[in-house]
C-alpha cells in the first residue's frame, strides 16, 4: 500500500470516523429535502392544475421558442465577449503607455458596474426598440472585462523564459504572442473560459427585466397569466420547470468544455517516436551482420577462417 506524500493514509479509527460524518451528511441532506417537499406539498404547489399548463402544445412551442431565443443570445453574446477579451487584454499587455490605460479603465468600469444597471441602460438609451442587442452588448461588456482578466493572467502566469528565448529568436512581439505564449496559455485557461462562459448562459435570464422574450420571461408570463388555483399561483412550478431547463442547459455547457478539455490534452501529449524492438541491440551486435563489427562479412575486420 502506497501512501500519498501529502497526507498521511488515515486508520482504521479515522475511517470509521468518516463514515459516520458521510452518514450524518447524508440524513441531513435527505431532511432537508424531505422538508422543502413537505412545505411544497403543504402550501398546495403539487396541485395537479398548477402543472396541467405543460402538457398542451401551445405552452410547449412557447418554451422552444423562448430556448431557441436564450441559446441564440447566448451563442452571440459569448462570441462578442471572448473577441473583446482578446482585444481588452492586447490592449492591457501594450508597449504604449496610452493604449495600456484605455485598457485598464475599459475593463474597470465594464466589471464594476452592475450587470443589471448595464443592460436597462443600454435599453432605455440606446436599444430601445431592439431589446435584444440592449442584452447582447451588456453581457458582451460584462463578460468581456472578466473574460480579459482571465487571458490576462494565464499568459502573466507562463514562465519568463518562454517569451524572452521567442524574443531571442528575432520575433516580434506581436509574433511571440500568438505563436508561443497565447497557445500555451489557453490550456491553462480553458476552465475559467469556460466557467465564464456558463455564467454567460446564466445571466442571458436578466433579459426578462427588459421584456425581452427569453425562456425566463416566457416561464414568468405563464406564472402571472394563470389564474390561482385555491389561491396558490404557478410560481413554484414554473421555478422547477424552467430551472431544470437552465440547469441542462449548463450542464451541455460543461460536458462540451470537458471534451475539448480532453481533446487539447491528448493534443499536447501527441504521438510518442518509435521505439526499437527488445532484442534489435543483440541482433545487431558482433558476428550477426552489424556493419563494422570485427569479423563480420563485408567488412575489414580480421578474418577467423
Amino acid at each position: 500500500m502506497s501512501a500519498s506524500v501529502l497526507f498521511d493514509v488515515p486508520g482504521p479509527k479515522a475511517r470509521a470516523r468518516n463514515r459516520v460524518y458521510g452518514i450524518l451528511s447524508t440524513v441531513a441532506v435527505l431532511g432537508l429535502v424531505a422538508f422543502v417537499v413537505y412545505r411544497l406539498d403543504d402550501t398546495g404547489q403539487f396541485q395537479g392544475e398548477l402543472w396541467n399548463i405543460y402538457e398542451y402544445s401551445s405552452t410547449q412551442r412557447q418554451i422552444l421558442d423562448g430556448l431557441r431565443t436564450t441559446v441564440e443570445t447566448f451563442a452571440i453574446a459569448a462570441a462578442l465577449s471572448v473577441v473583446l477579451g482578446v482585444v481588452l487584454t492586447a490592449a492591457r499587455l501594450s508597449d504604449h503607455k496610452p493604449v495600456r490605460w484605455i485598457g485598464v479603465v475599459a475593463v474597470e468600469a465594464f466589471r464594476a458596474m452592475p450587470l443589471l444597471i448595464m443592460i436597462f441602460l443600454l435599453w432605455a438609451a440606446v436599444f430601445t426598440s431592439d431589446p435584444m442587442w440592449a442584452l447582447v452588448i451588456g453581457l458582451t461588456l460584462y463578460n468581456g472585462s472578466v473574460q480579459s482578466e482571465i487571458f490576462r493572467s494565464g499568459i502573466n502566469a507562463l514562465p519568463k523564459g518562454q517569451g524572452e528565448a521567442a524574443y531571442a529568436l528575432g520575433l516580434r512581439k506581436t509574433q511571440v504572442m500568438t505563436s508561443v505564449l497565447v497557445p500555451q496559455a489557453v490550456r491553462t485557461m480553458l476552465p475559467s473560459i469556460i466557467s465564464q462562459l456558463v455564467v454567460t448562459l446564466k445571466d442571458t435570464s436578466l433579459g426578462y427585466i427588459i421584456v425581452y422574450e427569453e425562456l425566463l420571461f416566457v416561464g414568468k408570463r405563464f406564472a402571472e397569466q394563470r389564474p390561482p388555483v385555491n389561491g396558490v399561483y404557478a410560481f413554484i412550478p414554473m421555478v422547477i420547470v424552467f430551472g431544470s431547463i437552465y440547469i441542462l442547459l449548463c450542464m451541455a455547457l460543461s460536458s462540451v468544455a470537458t471534451w475539448v478539455e480532453r481533446r487539447t490534452k491528448r493534443s499536447r501529449k501527441g504521438t510518442p517516436p518509435p521505439m526499437a524492438a527488445p532484442g534489435a541491440a543483440v541482433m545487431a551486435g558482433p558476428g550477426l551482420g552489424a556493419p563494422g563489427a570485427t569479423g563480420a562479412p563485408g567488412t575489414d575486420g580480421p578474418n577467423t577462417g
